[in-house]
């Protein structure tokens, strides 16, 4: 009876072609899904969707290889079926188990590689979590070939169908994770969905030939126990004073609280990106050398500022607060973090944020400014469209005479061959004048370019006299470390800016800093005196 059950199923051949679509969707939305996982602890860049891809496609070559040679070994669809499950319950864990996953090898790492450590510590982690459950998937298109072509006549019929379904499953599954179920209900659900799907075909099948019972019973308990606990953590579960933590269809968004200050980070392994000091004083980070691009004007009167990369409008408030007689207007790509702003963040409704690309942005306008904020940068995350020269000749267009960039870089070092080095050295082919202020205690430098050679003078003269203490506490510190940029021809174009390169190597340079201590205690005294450190 059960062979009887089971031949029926699958003379319905549109139960196999349904079983290719939703194959065909789950690994596109696992793969959709998989970058944003990993994002806010490696980042979204480049490098990091090559490691998904790569790893992706060698599971799905390894799957294909095995699906076919045990479809032809053993031509039963239990084991298809069987797999499906198996799929479906390992992409439910993700959520919960993955995190853990990222976390391990991460610390493992940490005191193992003095090299590349994102790009290991992404490819292992992908390897562990994501090449399993989809080296399983990769075996449904040979399997099902097995199990509906009848006849040679018409296999090219066949298989042309099922390529069909698998194609059109994917490109669902490319669209839905991006636009609906990761903002709507976030990466953990999106996760649950899909597998909730799988699990659906591989019950089905079992059920209908009334076999594989005690399976489907395991399978579906798992599948429960993982989906109670996909969301009772938070990408940074360590933390215990978030006040909000979700997803945007760009960004990982977190805020937390800590003493006077509101803080949003896009990333939770890599810094801050916006701010909010409770009773409007100085944030103490780079905001505040910023401050002394408007300064370095010549304008009289109202001040015009455009910030491409506004987040939660932490430099637009502080101009209106310690410049004083401003304009400022915002670009911001992600709408979720303009909301974040305004719900948490104290933006005042009467500055315009404007929901676009920032190069974009500048390709549609004809207003001219008097100070451009280039605050786009996050971490390691450098749209290589806004560090081009292309990109500051742009910005330089929509500039007043006499007007100023000012630009925040982050991982600062002193290697000539580094991303700043880069970046200053392409807006210099772009402006005449370009000076550089590291920010005391952070990991940030402020870059300030002009093409009045007075920019200077100008900023000693505007600020010598000002009223507020602190604001002119501050001047003068900036006054004392800025530097005159010397370039050297590293010129970052449309055609080639390896910023993904150059962001990972500042990285490796930055966590090496760090890590040193740790590593000698655990040279000298192992993992013992490593834990006694803490």
């Amino acid at each position: 009876m059960n062979e009887g059950n089971e031949i029926r199923i699958l003379n319905r051949k549109i139960y196999l072609y349904m079983t290719e679509f939703f194959a065909g969707m789950s690994v596109m939305a696992v793969e959709l899904a998989a970058s944003r996982f990993l994002a806010p602890y490696f980042s979204s860049s480049q490098i990091v969707w090559t490691i998904i891809i790569g790893t992706i496609m060698i599971a799905m070559a390894l799957g294909n290889i095995y699906g076919g040679r045990s479809a032809d070994k053993n031509p039963n669809p239990d084991k298809l079926y069987g797999r499906i499950l198996i799929s479906a319950v390992w992409i439910a864990a993700i959520p919960f188990l993955g995190k853990l996953v990222i976390i391990g090898v991460s610390g493992l790492l940490v005191v193992a590689v003095s090299t590349n450590f994102l790009i290991w510590a992404a490819f292992i982690t992908c390897m562990i979590v994501f090449v399993f459950p989809l080296f399983l998937l990769g075996t449904v298109t040979p399997s099902l070939v097995k199990y509906t072509v009848d006849s040679l006549d018409d296999s090219g019929k066949t298989v042309g169908a099922l390529g069909a379904a698998n194609t059109i499953g994917s490109i669902i599954g490319t669209f839905v994770p991006t636009f609906v179920s990761i903002p709507a209900v976030g990466t953990a659900m999106t996760f649950l969905i899909f597998s909730g799907i799988l699990l659906a075909l591989g019950l089905i099948y079992f059920i209908s030939c009334k076999k594989g019972i005690v399976r489907c019973i395991a399978a579906l308990v798992l599948f429960i126990a993982f989906f109670c606990c996909g969301n009772l953590t938070g990408f940074a579960f360590w933390e215990d004073n978030i006040t909000y933590e979700g997803e945007s269809v760009y960004n990982y968004l977190q805020i937390k609280e800590q003493g006077n200050m509101t803080m949003l980070s896009t990333n939770v392994l890599f810094g801050t990106q916006s701010v909010d000091v409770k009773d409007g004083s100085l944030t103490g980070m780079y905001y505040d050398y910023a401050l002394a691009a408007p300064y370095m004007t010549e304008t009289d009167g109202t001040k015009d500022i455009l910030i491409l990369g506004m987040g939660t409008g932490t430099y637009a408030k502080q101009c209106r607060r310690y410049v004083g007689d401003v304009n400022v207007s915002g670009v911001e790509i992600d709408g979720k973090i303009t909301s974040l702003a305004y719900s948490y963040f104290n933006l005042p409704k009467d500055i315009p944020v404007t929901e676009f690309d920032g190069r974009a942005y500048l390709a549609a306008d004809d207003k001219k400014y008097d100070v451009i904020m280039v605050d786009a940068y996050r971490d390691i995350s450098i749209p290589f469209q806004m560090s081009s020269v292309e990109f500051f000749t742009s910005v330089k267009e929509h500039l007043n005479d006499n007007g100023v960039l000012v630009v925040n870089m982050n991982m600062i070092s002193e290697d000539d061959d580094g991303i700043n080095a880069y970046l200053s050295d392409t807006v210099s082919a772009v402006f005449g004048n370009v000076y550089t202020a590291d920010v005391l205690g952070s990991e940030n430098r402020v870059l300030f370019a002009s093409d009045n050679g007075g920019m200077i003078d100008a900023f000693k003269r505007n600020t010598s006299n000002l009223d507020d203490k602190s604001l002119k506490m501050l001047m003068d510190r900036v006054g004392k470390g800025i530097e005159r940029y010397s370039p050297t021809g590293k010129i970052l174009t449309d055609d080639k800016a390896p910023v993904e390169l150059l962001s990972m190597s500042a990285i490796d340079g930055l966590i090496g800093g760090e890590l040193s201590y740790y590593k000698d205690i655990i040279r000298e005294q192992g993992i013992e005196g490593l834990m006694n450190s803490f």
